[in-house]
């Protein structure tokens, strides 16, 4: 078989590297890795290639680093893809673009309508690069484009601010439960890319460990500190003013993913031969900066308690043999 070029672009940040990785350790690959960004004026290295994998528009926080929309780097993806002849095409999206509303399906199939919140705007731009990607991959037959909708990707060396973000927006509205949600590792998503380049997959792909964690998991693991929940109108308020005083972590176009199920189904990479090794739980304790007692099972927080018990009282009698010992010797007579 003979050698396919490779180009890897958008790698700016922890999950960019982290994907060059995964797609450098295929075999009879040739890969040519950039950080992209049309600021710098940037443009596809020289020669063909016949794959382009691009990182940059759904990594969110290496957009946010660098000052660019989604909608300029999709610009510039079609423009490289122009440029370097490639007739394959593989793109990371996310799955915020299905929306975050009451009557989501539960979990959400690649099938799904887009309904992305009008309120968050990079959701918004998600979906409308991907149309844009799928224009170009109909206007040529032999054409190919894998989409990947990954749920929030994490990792030890790239916290998520979306993470963050989700977490703080959980226990805040009163009467209302906090709804499911998923994290996966970066590993996860860059063997996913990985094994789209290698088979030159064709089609929209999510991208998630199996099933969820409950919003109050979440907020346990976060060992996030009580918080009065507020109504709804209230909250949403309160949440806008400390974001705008740069105060608080919740853009608010994110606020309904922080309160609607968006949980997304697995089955078709799979079925492609992909698996996750990070469950939900294990990416976001990587991820995030959480206190050692929220890692602790209930049965060991049980025997730590007792045993803290077993502590005090020995404490306590030891106090009170010291105490009576002291009155003795300085008794009268």
């Amino acid at each position: 078989m003979a050698e396919r070029r490779v180009y890897v672009r958008g790698a700016r940040g922890a999950l960019g590297r982290c994907v060059a990785d995964a797609v450098r350790a295929l075999d009879d690959v040739s890969v040519t890795v950039a950080d992209v960004s049309p600021a710098d004026g940037e443009t596809a290295p020289d020669g063909c290639f016949d794959t382009i994998v691009d990182v940059g528009i759904g990594d969110h926080d290496a957009l946010g680093r660098r000052g660019e929309s989604v909608t300029a780097a999709t610009a510039g993806l079609l423009a490289d893809v122009a440029t370097t002849g490639a007739d394959h095409v593989v793109v990371l999206s996310s799955a915020m673009v299905y929306g975050a509303l009451a009557n989501n399906p539960v979990p959400l199939t690649e099938a799904a309508v887009l309904r992305p919140n009008p309120s968050f705007v990079y959701a918004r731009q998600l979906a409308s690069a991907e149309e844009a990607v799928e224009s170009w991959r109909a206007a040529q037959p032999g054409r190919r484009v894998a989409t990947l909708r990954p749920a929030i990707p994490i990792a030890a060396e790239g916290t998520s601010s979306l993470a963050r973000a989700l977490t703080a927006g959980f226990g805040l509205v009163f009467g209302e439960a906090d709804p499911d949600a998923q994290f996966v590792h970066h590993d996860d998503v860059a063997s996913a890319v990985a094994l789209a380049v290698e088979r030159r997959l064709d089609g929209v792909y999510n991208v998630a460990p199996d099933g969820s964690v409950p919003g109050d998991r979440v907020r346990a693991l976060s060992g996030q500190r009580f918080r009065v929940p507020l109504p709804g109108r209230l909250a949403d308020v309160v949440s806008s003013l400390r974001w705008r005083f740069q105060r608080g972590p919740i853009p608010p176009g994110l606020r309904p993913y922080t309160r609607t199920t968006w949980v997304i189904a697995n089955d078709k990479l799979r079925g492609e031969g992909w698996a996750p090794t990070v469950t939900n739980e294990q990416a976001f304790v990587e991820g995030t900066e959480a206190k050692w007692w929220t890692m602790v099972t209930p049965k060991r927080r049980q025997e730590l308690a007792l045993g803290g018990l077993v502590v005090l009282i020995g404490a306590a009698v030891t106090a009170g043999a010291i105490t009576a010992r002291r009155w003795w010797l300085r008794r009268p007579g």
